[in-house]
């Protein structure tokens, strides 16, 4: 591939609209190479759906992509506490997360970009993971986002506001390598904008450098002492004030886990149109559907 080593991160975006543009794959590239490549990738991804590994399905323990989580979620998860049900619909979603993230490194590799490390074995403190790649010798993380959560990797305010803990998991990833950047790759899916958001250890005058400077391996041992631990960690957040209504309402991190009904037994849910609200104090019962969290 001849024209290796003539790109960076820094054009990735641009090259990528490019390609889709004019459809003109760059000197060097075999694209009937990279699309055997795709298919045979979106094959491997079904068979993991759909015929799963026992090892991959019983793995234990802590892992790299989960240990920027709040402690107690992984104390729970650690302990093997039951969570709630992961419906279908949240099945499909993580699978089409898994779709989005070959596609966007197909379109890498066919816009001129070099991809190598895919799904590498990382490790930090002996904690384990799977990093996604490198991108043109980068740490990169790809990720699928909702409009308002592609916002932070736009605006590269991800690091101040990090519920699910992206920051920590491709900083061990890039630790595990002795390297101090790293990166992602962030696609709206639903309308398909792109960009690429940098990160770098040596970068102290960047305004969110205070926000992701905290060192990985004192943040692994201390989870890792956390959840071998008897005592189960502190709330991940408080309740919020749901509007002016009287009702507090759990935070987003709270929302999406699925530990939740341990920490608030008794929880209220609501079908807005938005989606489900979750409430742990209900004081005037808000004018839609409840939901029972028992079914």
């Amino acid at each position: 591939r001849e024209n290796m080593g003539r790109h960076t991160l820094d054009t990735l975006v641009e090259d990528i609209y490019t390609l889709m543009k004019n459809r003109n794959v760059p000197e060097g590239i075999d694209a009937e190479a990279e699309i055997d490549k795709f298919g045979e990738a979106m094959k491997a991804l079904m068979r993991k759906e759909f015929l799963p590994n026992d090892n991959y399905q019983n793995r234990k323990g802590l892992r790299l992509s989960s240990i920027g989580k709040p402690e107690r979620v992984q104390w729970f998860s650690f302990n093997k506490w039951v969570g709630e049900r992961i419906q279908p619909h949240t099945f499909i979603k993580f699978m089409y997360g898994n779709i989005i993230e070959e596609m966007l490194l197909f379109l890498t590799r066919m816009s001129g970009h070099e991809v190598t490390d895919e799904q590498k074995v990382c490790e930090v403190k002996g904690v384990k993971g799977h990093m996604d790649c490198k991108i043109d010798g980068v740490t990169v993380d790809v990720k699928s986002t909702s409009t308002y959560g592609f916002k932070k990797f736009k605006d590269g305010t991800l690091a101040a506001d990090d519920p699910f803990g992206y920051i920590p998991q491709a900083k061990a990833y890039a630790h595990s390598e002795g390297e101090r950047k790293w990166a992602y790759l962030a696609m709206d899916k639903q309308n398909g904008h792109l960009c690429v958001l940098n990160y770098d250890l040596d970068d102290t005058e960047h305004p969110m450098y205070n926000y992701y400077n905290e060192d990985i391996e004192e943040l692994v041992e201390r989870v890792k002492k956390s959840v071998e631990g008897e005592e189960l960690p502190s709330q991940c957040s408080k309740p919020i004030p749901d509007g002016k209504s009287g009702n507090l309402k759990l935070s987003t991190i709270c929302s999406y886990c699925q530990y939740k009904k341990h920490c608030y037994p008794e929880l209220k849910a609501y079908a807005y149109s938005t989606g489900p609200r979750f409430l742990s104090k209900v004081v005037n019962p808000p004018n839609v559907q409840e939901i029972n969290l028992n079914d």
